[in-house]
């Protein structure tokens, strides 16, 4: 706390206002974070429940439910009944695109959040490195003009810019940790998504579902 005192009263307007978007920065990725993790893990439980409810005894309270997995079903099961009342024969071609612009409008949905790691991951470096690069110039400008350059009052200035560099740091790695995580979850969970609408298309189709061992395999 005393550094960050210690910064602000002897930095000037443009150090303070990088200083500040770096911590909003880190506050912003942080936020999505946590309440992107929490979501994760509420669609990887919502996942193993649903296969279970869905396939055994529950399958009308699964399909009510409100995740993307049940939207799939729920989806492809609404298709499939107007089908069969109007006759049409179309059914597997229906279900294919019907299947496929959910899975693409579930697998875009996933990603909301990441965005904004990586920009934060990409930028924060590089503003910590010009927030440094501007303390260091004000330091040596205000060594330049008092006309003395010993090793003390270079020392103490550039250390403060360099404050900057390890924070925008600070700030960006979390930040790539968390953008790659997420980007690995998003893709498992879209797997999934996909093979259950393989699954929902063979049982829509023939009227039998798949065995348990090729569902989970």
């Amino acid at each position: 706390m005393q550094l960050i005192e210690f910064f602000f009263a002897h930095t000037d307007a443009l150090g303070a206002t990088l200083f500040c978007l770096l911590a909003l920065m880190s506050l912003l990725s942080w936020g999505c974070i946590f309440s992107k993790s929490f979501s994760m893990w509420q669609l990887f439980q919502r996942a193993r429940g649903f296969q279970q409810a869905f396939w055994g005894s529950e399958r009308e309270a699964a399909v009510a439910a409100s995740h993307p997995f049940a939207r799939l079903a729920r989806i492809s099961l609404q298709v499939h009944e107007e089908v069969a009342r109007s006759g049409s024969g179309k059914e597997e071609d229906l279900l294919l695109r019907c299947m496929n612009r959910v899975v693409g409008e579930e697998g875009a949905k996933l990603d909301n959040g990441q965005t904004l790691l990586a920009t934060v991951a990409a930028v924060a470096p590089f503003i910590g490195l010009f927030g440094t690069v501007w303390g260091v110039h004000n330091a040596l400008a205000a060594i330049g003009s008092s006309g003395a350059a010993s090793l003390e009052q270079i020392a103490g200035p550039v250390g403060e810019a360099l404050i900057m560099t390890a924070l925008g740091l600070a700030v960006a790695i979390p930040a790539l940790l968390a953008y790659n995580a997420f980007s690995r979850n998003s893709q498992h969970l879209l797997a999934e998504l996909d093979a259950l609408a393989h699954d929902l298309h063979h049982y829509l189709i023939t009227g039998q579902p798949l065995p348990a061992c090729v569902r989970e395999g």
